[in-house]
């Protein structure tokens, strides 16, 4: 949570007064644990999110974008790799909402 926190503040992150008339969206912490290939616990993660129960679609938001593979292609990608030996990698990208550029008032 305080990693969540921290990255906030360092990308600029600031709580700024509501203007008049807007809907407020509320946000909460959310909290999961990340487990390891072999079902043993490997680090507790904790998100800043907002809620979507008091936004309304065309007024709060325009659009959802939540990037997913489809399974598909990953297991052509990992079919392949050992038969021609490319590295196989893993990531996470950490805070990438943060590295948006925004032209609307959020």
């Amino acid at each position: 949570m305080q990693a969540e926190y921290n990255a906030l503040l360092a990308n600029d992150w600031t709580p700024v007064s509501r203007p008049p008339s807007v809907n407020v969206v509320t946000a909460k912490w959310v909290f999961r644990h990340k487990f390891r290939a072999d079902g043993s616990l490997d680090r507790y993660k904790a998100r800043w999110g907002s809620s979507r129960l008091h936004s309304a679609p065309c007024i709060d938001y325009d659009e959802i974008f939540s990037p997913v593979v489809k399974s598909a292609p990953v297991r052509v990608v990992l079919t392949l790799a050992p038969s021609r030996s490319w590295p196989i990698y893993e990531l996470d990208v950490k805070n990438a909402f943060l590295h948006g550029t925004l032209t609307e008032t959020v």
